[in-house]
């Protein structure tokens, strides 16, 4: 019996949908195994991408480090954690006060993080501060901030742990980065000044531990959307599925939980360097290459009309 010609097409769309989804049920189950007993530290781990970080490392089974500025709020994700978790598949996470604002403090705080298990498997750098202001109107001081929460607070915590993963021949170091990391946009002098200084280190600092069995991953995402549709909310697509990938790329901006999920699947699979973007910044990422005049054009014409939208 053959199988009429206009029904071919939406069964080889169902067969990809469903062999996508398999795919990625398969890699869950496979990454709750390969972080098991890890040691993992999450700085800024009370943000939102931090926080959905923690609750997938979590039930992996990880032994989680988790650092932020408020005590408060860290023990608000301790108890969210710990209170339906199942003490024999899972830890209790050990809780750490970093601040990169406060770089003095950064001694103590490293010795404090690696003592907490001896050692650390992954370390993800997800602090990071934002700022939208013309060149003109930043101060130095706020500079000398930015520079100190974006770049030198990661790099210091990466150079700390460093001796112990050399030692043992093993580790996993991940920044979360930013596009504007690779691409620079107007209005973000010092954020993408600092993401630039964070990208170029971490890039060497891969080449560099290479040789030590060490793996260095920069995740360079687009702006969190935090009130974009969250997996498994009414209406919604399950995740996993075609559909959720379709409406993903469609969607402005990455959901803290689409981010999470993306450095849960880079470590397991210790990718280099992943750009979570969508065709737009991509495009223009391109054209920062290819055509670079064409690109500061574009760039110089949206200041213009955002100048003049001001004043009208």
């Amino acid at each position: 019996m053959e199988i009429p010609s206009v029904v071919v097409l939406p069964l080889l769309i169902v067969v990809a949908a469903g062999l996508y989804y398999v795919y990625n049920e398969v890699l869950q189950f496979m990454s709750k195994s390969l972080v098991r007993n890890k040691v993992v530290v999450i700085t800024d781990a009370v943000s939102g991408v931090g926080s959905e970080c923690a609750q997938l490392f979590h039930k992996g089974g990880a032994r989680l480090v988790l650092c932020g500025t408020s005590w408060d709020k860290l023990e608000s994700l301790f108890d969210s954690l710990t209170s339906d978790a199942d003490p024999k598949e899972t830890f209790a996470p050990k809780l750490v006060i970093l601040d990169f604002s406060d770089m003095e403090s950064m001694e103590e705080v490293v010795a404090e993080v690696v003592e907490c298990y001896g050692c650390v498997d992954v370390l993800v750098c997800n602090s990071s501060m934002k700022l939208k202001a013309p060149v003109q109107s930043v101060s130095l001081e706020l500079n000398r901030n930015i520079m100190d929460i974006n770049y030198f607070g990661p790099s210091t915590l990466a150079k700390g742990i460093l001796p112990t993963m050399i030692s043992r021949r093993s580790g996993h170091i991940l920044l979360v980065n930013s596009i504007q990391g690779r691409l620079a946009v107007p209005f973000r002098s010092s954020y993408a000044a600092s993401k630039h200084a964070a990208q170029a280190f971490f890039d060497c600092l891969r080449a560099e531990v290479e040789e030590y069995g060490i793996s260095v991953s920069t995740i360079s995402h687009t702006f969190i959307n935090a009130s974009a549709p969250e997996p498994g909310a009414k209406g919604e697509a399950k995740p996993g599925s075609l559909a959720a990938f379709i409406a993903s790329t469609l969607t402005h901006g990455v959901s803290p939980s689409a981010l999470a999920n993306e450095i849960v699947r880079t470590v397991n699979r210790k990718r280099k360097e992943v750009l979570l973007a969508h065709p737009i910044p991509r495009v223009a990422l391109h054209l920062r290459s290819l055509f670079p005049p064409l690109l500061f054009s574009v760039l110089a014409a949206g200041v213009k009309d955002s100048a003049m939208a001001e004043q009208m």
